[in-house]
């Protein structure tokens, strides 16, 4: 009896080069929530800076590179084959895992603060490549929108952002001060605005009345305009900003004068200390920004006293950490308790301008 022919192996079909093009999107974003969490490679080797560096940059031109095949092949008729989709797709893959593999050998002793930036900077440029890799599945390759030049050029903005990455834990905790400073100061510069021009709500009041005309005195009531309580401060709530304002500006003074104690007597190699300084520092405005809100009319009193209160605990606890670490060489003759005290200072006068909201 003859020998059965051995059945062929079949051969696995490629799907279309669009569909690649979606399915590479979802593996990419299925990347980004491991990268947030991921921890540093264990690894006995000792860890090169000039290395690592040198690495995270060919790894992004690499990334970009990538990027711009991608949009010059798909931008025009007609589209690779399958197979040649597959060997774009293969590459685009590789060029991000060996970035994000890059991130990971950063280990944790060189500063968590470092790490955030460099993962932040990883990340920009993965979800950078997942959008690029939307808009060319789903713009027509003849259509004279550019959404996939935007998207490729997020791609490369994320990419050419590493070499302005700072190199060491010092240097990342700078750069994150000063952001913290800026943000403050806006968050200030708005509050003292709306103040001296007292109008919270830049004009509110007068874009309502005038659609007035085209609502009855029901519709607006119906429709929730808000009254002039609603817009304006009485003259307790002016009262009550004053020394809320003040506590902004001690909330500026105190980054301020962290950020100038880390760039003047940080070391580099006190990375723990350093990462602490951020971690409290970084607190700063977002409780700064809970307390610009709660000042807006219908101003809430006892929002106000909560919010001055959160600020005020974080802020002690942030002057409390720099002042027990290596940059403040001189603590018993800093400014700090100068600092401390125009804070209980800004607080006592909210707690005394807020006390019948307890009592009610």
């Amino acid at each position: 009896m003859a020998n059965a022919a051995a059945p062929t192996a079949a051969v696995p079909t490629l799907a279309p080069p669009l569909e690649q093009i979606r399915h590479l999107a979802e593996e990419l974003r299925l990347l980004i929530p491991g990268v947030r969490v991921g921890e540093a490679l264990e690894t006995t080797k000792e860890f090169n800076p000039e290395t690592f560096w040198r690495r995270l940059n060919e790894a992004a031109v690499n990334v970009s590179r990538e990027a711009t095949t991608l949009t010059e092949v798909f931008s025009h008729l007609p589209l690779p084959s399958p197979q040649e989709t597959q060997r774009f797709c293969e590459q685009v893959r590789a060029a991000i895992k060996a970035m994000i593999a890059v991130y990971y050998s950063l280990p944790k002793n060189q500063g968590i603060t470092l790490r955030k930036l460099v993962r932040s900077t990883t990340l920009d440029i993965v979800d950078g490549m997942a959008q690029l890799m939307d808009v060319l599945f789903m713009t027509p390759t003849q259509s004279s929108e550019n959404n996939d030049l935007i998207s490729y050029n997020s791609v490369w903005t994320a990419c050419q952002q590493v070499p302005q990455i700072p190199r060491d834990n010092k240097a990342a905790a700078l750069s994150m001060l000063t952001k913290n400073v800026d943000f403050v100061k806006d968050a200030h510069e708005e509050m003292e605005q709306a103040v001296e021009e007292c109008d919270p709500y830049c004009g509110l009041l007068n874009d309502i009345e005038d659609n007035s005309d085209n609502h009855g005195d029901e519709e607006d009531d119906g429709l929730g305009y808000p009254n002039n309580r609603d817009l304006y401060w009485s003259e307790e709530d002016q009262e009550l900003i004053i020394p809320c304002l003040a506590l902004v500006r001690a909330s500026k003074a105190c980054l301020k004068k962290i950020r100038i104690s880390v760039a003047e007597n940080g070391k580099k190699d006190q990375v723990a200390q350093l990462d602490d300084i951020v971690d409290i520092s970084d607190e700063i405005s977002p409780c700064v920004d809970d307390l610009a809100l709660s000042i807006y009319p219908p101003m809430c009193h006892l929002t106000v006293r909560i919010n001055s209160a959160k600020l005020v605990s974080v802020l002690k606890k942030a002057l409390e950490i720099t002042k027990a670490s290596h940059v403040t060489p001189q603590p018993e003759d800093s400014w700090i308790p100068l600092l401390i005290n125009a804070v209980d200072h800004c607080m006592n006068r909210i707690k005394e301008l807020t006390q019948n909201e307890l009592e009610l």
